[in-house]
């Protein structure tokens, strides 16, 4: 079996993947892995922006203040402070890959407001910043010394008690197959970082693209890694209702800048539930509509922008405003039609600022980590802000001081098949996905219940054991190794909300309505199964 060595490790190539590799390319090799191409994943699809106090009359502490109002008082205060206060930084960062953030005619930043905020503090490109933030670090990737291995999924983490190694059990790299071609080989480094992103596919109804299947949160737990506050799921509030529009958002940014939600009628409803009608939160916001469609039977609410016409629409938001149009719907005439999709995972890994886990050797940026950025709901446009902040931070830990046990890795034993077969029956693989997903969405979706939640458990234990059993059965592929780890994710999400006998951001339960005193993470520990 081949061995590809390396100095840092990296599986992912959103924003947090692609930044830390160009800071960690002048330390040492970096070789950095993805399974599509590297604009295959969540931060290409962001719309609204990255927050970054900018604004003299803004503060960090006020952002600060906003951040832990939405996460409901869950979050770390000290790691929100150190997050928000290193965003100027990482918005530098993008601009010296050449990102050309939005500005006023007097040349000040253009800056705008999203829910939950007090001030207007989102720099944007656009309403497609995501895109144009990952087209820019891929074009200064492609000409650094990074090794970069697109179509390539990681199987496996590689631990040292796994392997026979004694001493303290940390992690050596990964097993990852070569897509195109099956090849299985390793990937052995003495800093391994996974930054691939959240887990929206467990849910049936996402706006997450195919790439969101939870890999590293379920690699992590399985090399023994804790996993913390996995109950929380953002749903956006805003997903487009069509039935061409496959996970199509319409940005936070549009009642950032005026849009309001209503009913088929064209009547606001928002105020019934908050004071901050169309600008509250997302869980909030999410939880109104959801009451509203279960309220009037209807499959949809609105957004109503037609108040800032034409011109205005198609400067500020010209790519949803062609989208909009393609599916017959002028948003400067038409009430958009929305509904909630699973969006972002609010937890993951547990992992500090600096993506330090709780395995040695492995560390965890983006979305699959969980710093305490977030608490119980994630505040709009904090996230690619973390995944700046956090690579450029995970970087500077890990590149000046090398460890020392790079220089005596010991060989990773080659990938065994013993007597797996080719798969003749992957209709159970695409079975077992779908019922993951439509299980997920019925019973452990905005709403909760423990009657749900424990049908879900149980269906969900019966689930893995076939899957496991599938696994070892048939020689793996890609879409195996996907199911495995959605099933994997699904259950520490259903663990997680069975052990919150709260209602709190965004896990919200019929039988616990109410806000307990304390706020208090759930963490559960690494697994060391298969």
């Amino acid at each position: 079996m081949k061995t590809v060595d390396c100095d840092y490790f990296i599986v992912g190539s959103g924003m947090s993947g692609l930044m830390c590799a160009l800071h960690l390319a002048s330390y040492g090799k970096v070789v950095l892995v993805t399974k599509g191409r590297l604009a295959d994943c969540n931060s290409n699809f962001a719309q609204g922006g990255i927050c970054c106090v900018m604004d003299p009359a803004d503060t960090f502490d006020k952002h600060a203040r906003d951040t832990m109002i939405a996460g409901a008082w869950l979050g770390s205060s000290p790691v929100v402070h150190e997050i928000c206060e290193n965003a100027p930084e990482g918005i530098q960062d993008l601009i010296d890959c050449g990102v050309k953030f939005a500005k006023k005619p007097d040349g000040s930043w253009d800056l705008t407001r999203e829910g939950g905020h007090s001030a207007r503090r989102i720099f944007h490109a656009g309403d497609i910043t995501g895109e144009k933030c990952e087209a820019a670090m891929i074009r200064r990737i492609r000409k650094s010394p990074v090794d970069i291995r697109e179509h390539t999924v990681a199987i496996d983490l590689v631990m040292s008690r796994r392997i026979g190694v004694k001493g303290e059990n940390r992690c050596l790299g990964a097993y990852v197959m070569d897509k195109p071609t099956g090849e299985i080989y390793a990937i052995r480094s003495p800093n391994t970082i996974l930054a691939t992103g959240g887990c929206g596919k467990v849910y049936l109804y996402t706006c997450n693209p195919d790439t969101a299947t939870g890999d590293g949160i379920a690699l992590a737990w399985r090399a023994g890694a804790s996993v913390e506050n996995m109950e929380f799921i953002q749903f956006h509030p805003t997903c487009l209702f069509h039935p061409q529009a496959k996970r199509f958002l319409i940005s936070e940014a549009v009642r950032g800048e005026g849009a309001v939600l209503v009913d088929k009628h064209g009547r606001p409803f928002m105020k019934k539930y908050d004071p901050r009608g169309s600008l509250a939160p997302r869980d909030i916001v999410a939880r109104s509509i959801d009451s509203e469609m279960k309220r009037t039977g209807d499959d949809c609410m609105f957004l109503d922008i037609r108040k800032k016409g034409a011109k205005y629409l198609k400067e500020r938001f010209p790519n949803i405003y062609a989208k909009c149009l393609s599916f017959g719907i002028d948003m400067a005439k038409d009430l958009i039609p929305i509904v909630p999709a699973a969006h972002y995972t609010c937890g993951g890994i547990k992992a500090g600022v600096d993506g330090e886990t709780s395995v040695r050797g492995l560390s965890a940026i983006g979305e699959c980590a969980c710093t305490g950025l977030h608490g119980a709901n994630r505040l709009a446009s904090n996230s690619l802000m973390e995944a700046l902040v956090c690579a450029r931070l995970a970087a500077a830990r890990l590149g000046p001081h090398p460890d020392s046990f790079a220089s005596n890795l010991p060989a990773i034993p080659a990938w065994k098949t013993g007597s797996a077969v080719p798969p003749d029956e992957a209709v159970l693989v695409s079975h077992m996905w779908d019922e993951i997903r439509r299980l997920m969405w019925d019973y452990v979706g905005i709403v909760r219940t423990n009657k749900r939640l424990a049908r879900a458990a149980r269906r969900l234990k019966t689930l893995r054991r076939e899957i496991r059993d599938y696994y070892f059965r048939y020689l793996v592929t890609p879409d195996t190794l996907e199911l495995r780890n959605l099933a994997v994710c699904a259950e520490l999400i259903v663990r997680s909300a069975q052990k919150r006998h709260e209602s709190r951001g965004l896990h919200f339960t019929l039988d616990y309505p109410r806000l307990s005193k304390k706020a208090k993470s759930t963490v559960l520990p690494g697994y060391r199964g298969v």
